[in-house]
């Protein structure tokens, strides 16, 4: 009975752990790294086609994003969520594959012009949707039983529509282990769904950290008033208000902020000011978000859905799908509000917008959440006055701001809130998703003022839960920073090592078919080996 912890360790993107009891594995999430990459991931030490099943936390691509190349690479297993994560998942994962695509096929023009090889994206649509065929709907609070030696409950987590922590119970023998994975904690008091719950028993608990070490800004404590206050003296310059904005969760929010202040008639002298949603994912999450069960959502949203009023719709409010409608956006000159994705300015169409407003002083850039390192919106938020943005140097001379309060994850405070929960404290609190200095820092905290017992396991540390000894302790890895040559390199060799995987994969499938056909195909294997042989030679 063991766990591997594979991503998000002394990071905050790309969540992984491996679960293995009873001969059996399965993973908790299985998320893509967003930002600066800052240590090296171990790869899941178990064959695709092996694992069998995952447990999915929330839909946020950091946390999901990778399950389409799990799917690509064998996995045929259900992946259990909530049913409200399965719904967004539907729609976030085609968005990430379309984006895989579209990004092999830029790239791939770019390099048949220089005479390089054309690139693969990481994975297809196709892939894609086999794993939303492996999606399993479950309700809160309601335990499944999804195999012989496993039991689960989802809890809300407070963090996005459908997200949770995850009760696990693991049988070996006439031994069981119940286990807890915090997921991302929401804030409290967040517009639309309700406050994280909390979970009093477990004998090992896996938590995030990405505010271990730090509280919110409350500052200004009105988001409503404060957002009316940025809009108010941008528009009055004659500027846009441009929001990086998640397109699930943290636009929906901002929507239903703008709708009580244009009710509130908090923003004066501009009419109707129009308020632009540029981003299909996030049109298709809104309507998610409208159709999903009302007990997802916390009293006052319910208060207003009961009342006949749609709670993301205003006066001004205007939807760009296609990319002309886009680009129509920056071409009118009417000062606007400007809601598009992604929330970390990293991809999408975020930076045409900020291309265009970032160097007019009479424009304001609104961030709304968690902005990682290494991803052009925390340079913003440090001060940086020179971005290179699609292809072009751009002095930033737009006032940069930060809505206070609005994260999605809970701070310091509610994190420790969230584990002073459990009574009695649980044997060992492995700590991950979180920078390297703030993981650190959270579980010092955690074990000199709160005494708790407690670890921040790199990718490749293994645990027994039964014996509670680490079975393979290591250390972190420092990612190498390549130069343009080398990464291309890098993604030629990567290609070779997943083309040599599937032939693997190939190679089992076979087990049964004919001897004549075994021995051809063997054949052909130890002729293409004989061929290369003479390059690994020189090595």
């Amino acid at each position: 009975m063991k766990l591997t912890f594979l991503g998000a360790t002394h990071e905050v993107t790309g969540s992984c752990t491996l679960i293995e009891a009873g001969g059996r594995f399965g993973l908790v999430d299985c998320g893509m790294e967003q930002g600066q990459d800052v240590f090296v991931n171990q790869e899941i030490p178990v064959a695709a086609e092996q694992l069998d099943y995952v447990l999915l936390t929330h839909a946020h691509i950091d946390h999901s994003g990778l399950l389409p190349l799990l799917y690509k690479r064998g996995f045929r297993g259900p992946i259990y969520a909530t049913t409200a994560t399965t719904h967004l998942c539907e729609i976030m994962l085609r968005d990430c594959a379309h984006i895989q695509e579209s990004d092999a096929q830029w790239l791939s023009r770019k390099h048949k012009r220089s005479g390089e090889p054309p690139v693969e994206p990481l994975y297809s649509l196709a892939d894609a949707e086999g794993a939303i065929s492996k999606l399993r709907p479950c309700d809160y609070k309601k335990v499944y039983q999804i195999g012989e030696h496993v039991n689960i409950e989802f809890i809300d987590a407070g963090h996005l529509l459908g997200s949770s922590s995850i009760e696990v119970w693991l049988r070996e023998g006439d031994e069981t282990r119940k286990l807890v994975f915090s997921g991302d904690i929401g804030n409290d008091d967040q517009p639309i769904i309700k406050d994280p719950e909390y979970i009093k028993e477990a004998d090992f608990v896996v938590t995030e950290s990405t505010y271990g070490d730090r509280l919110h800004d409350r500052g200004e404590k009105n988001n409503v008033r404060y957002l009316a206050g940025v809009i108010q003296r941008t528009l009055d310059r004659g500027g846009n208000v441009v929001i990086p904005s998640f397109a699930v969760g943290r636009t929906q929010e901002i929507l239903y902020f703008i709708r009580e202040l244009k009710l509130a008639g908090m923003v004066t002298g501009h009419g109707d000011f129009p308020v632009y949603m540029d981003s299909p994912l996030a049109n298709e999450a809104t309507g998610i978000f409208l159709q999903c069960d009302r007990e997802n959502f916390d009293d006052e949203m319910r208060s207003v859905l009961d009342s006949g009023v749609n709670p993301l719709v205003f006066p001004g409010f205007r939807v760009a799908v296609s990319s002309e409608e886009s680009q129509a956006i920056n071409v009118d000159p009417e000062p606007k509000v400007i809601i598009s994705a992604s929330g970390m300015c990293e991809a999408g169409r975020i930076r045409h917008h900020l291309k265009h407003n970032l160097w007019r002083p009479e424009c304001t850039v609104l961030f709304v959440g968690y902005q990682a390192a290494g991803t052009t919106g925390r340079a913003l938020m440090d001060g940086k006055k020179q971005l290179k943005i699609l292809g072009e140097d751009i002095t930033v001379k737009a006032e940069i701001t930060y809505l206070a309060g609005t994260s999605g994850h809970a701070d310091k405070d509610g994190l420790i809130r969230w584990i002073s929960a459990f009574d009695p404290k649980p044997k060992m609190v492995f700590i991950n998703h979180g920078e390297d200095e703030t993981m650190k820092s959270y579980a010092e905290c955690l074990k000199t003022e709160h005494g708790f017992t407690v670890s921040t396991p790199y990718s490749g540390t293994s645990y027994d839960l039964l014996t509670e000894r680490f079975v393979e302790l290591t250390e972190g890895i420092p990612v190498e920073r390549l130069t343009p040559k080398q990464q291309r390199n890098a993604t030629v060799f990567g290609a070779l090592i997943e083309a040599l995987e599937k032939l693997m994969r190939i190679a089992r499938a076979c087990r049964g078919i004919p001897n004549k056909e075994l021995a051809r195909f063997t054949g052909q294997v130890n002729s293409l080996a004989d061929k290369w042989s003479g390059w690994a030679a020189k090595k």
